[in-house]
C-alpha cells in the first residue's frame, strides 16, 4: 500500500452538524464500518408532547432531540450528555435515557476492546482448506476498515466483507462458568472470488503471555462483529 493511499484512508475533517461538531473521514468511503449515520430528527410540528413521558411542550417545557435516535423529549427525559463515538462527535451530546445506556455500553468497546484490536495478537492462521497454518500477527487497521495479517506474507480482509464470525471455545466447567476462547472462524467475500472464503484464527499455546493477549483479542473481535451487524441493520 502506498503512503499516499494510506494517508487518504486516515485523513479526517471537522464538520458541524445540527447535533454538534464531528470529526469524520475526509473520504466517506474510508469511514469506520462500526459507525452510525446521524438520524433524521422528528420534525417539531410532529411532536407536541415528549415521546417518553407525554408531557406537553410549551414556553416553559422545551423540547430536545436525542442525537442518537432523533426523537423529541423534554429536558427531564433527555438530560444526559454522553459520548457518541459511533457518530464521530467530538464532545458528549444530548441523548435520551435509553440511547444513553447503549452509548455507555459501547464506550467499553472504544476505551478497551478497540485498543486491543489495533495493537493486534499472534495466531495460527489457516486460509480456506489449507492444512498448514501460518503464524501471523492479526490487527485492525488504524481506520478500522481492514484486518491486517502479517507473517511470511501479508493479507488484508476488508471488515465490511465479513459475513459471519464464529467463536471457537473449549471447556465446560462443572456447575457452570465461562468457557475459554481458543479461536475464531471468519467467512468473507474476497474481491474477485466466487462464494465465501474462510479464515481460521487459533490462539497458540505458550507461556509468555501471547495466549492471553490472543484470547482478549478474540473477545474484542466478537464484540466488533456485533457492532458491525448493527451498523448494517441501521
Amino acid at each position: 500500500m502506498s503512503s499516499e493511499v494510506a494517508a487518504r484512508r486516515d485523513a479526517k475533517k471537522l464538520v458541524r452538524s445540527p447535533s454538534g461538531l464531528r470529526m469524520v473521514p475526509e473520504h466517506r468511503a474510508f469511514g469506520s464500518p462500526f459507525g452510525l449515520e446521524e438520524p433524521q430528527w422528528v420534525p417539531d410540528k410532529e411532536c407536541p408532547r415528549c415521546m417518553q413521558c407525554d408531557t406537553k411542550f410549551d414556553f416553559l417545557t422545551r423540547k430536545h432531540h436525542c442525537r442518537r435516535c432523533g426523537k423529541c423529549f423534554c429536558d427531564k427525559c433527555c438530560s444526559q450528555k454522553v459520548a457518541l463515538r459511533r457518530m464521530c462527535f467530538v464532545d458528549p451530546v444530548r441523548q435520551c435515557a435509553e440511547c444513553a445506556l447503549v452509548s455507555h455500553r459501547e464506550a467499553e468497546f472504544y476505551d478497551k476492546q478497540l485498543k486491543l484490536l489495533l495493537s493486534g495478537a499472534t495466531f495460527l492462521v489457516t486460509f480456506g482448506n489449507s492444512e498448514k497454518p501460518d503464524t501471523m500477527v492479526c490487527r485492525l487497521s488504524s481506520n478500522q476498515r481492514y484486518l491486517l495479517l502479517d507473517g511470511d506474507n501479508r493479507h488484508e480482509v476488508e471488515v465490511t466483507r465479513i459475513a459471519a464470525v464464529q467463536m471457537l471455545t473449549e471447556g465446560f466447567p462443572p456447575g457452570g462458568g465461562n468457557v475459554r476462547a481458543t479461536g475464531m472462524t471468519l467467512q468473507y467475500t474476497a474481491p474477485g472470488a466466487e462464494g465465501m472464503t474462510q479464515l481460521k484464527l487459533t490462539a497458540g499455546e505458550d507461556a509468555n503471555g501471547s495466549r492471553r493477549q490472543a484470547t482478549a483479542w478474540l473477545v474484542a473481535m466478537h464484540k466488533a462483529a456485533k457492532l458491525l451487524y448493527e451498523s448494517r441493520d441501521q
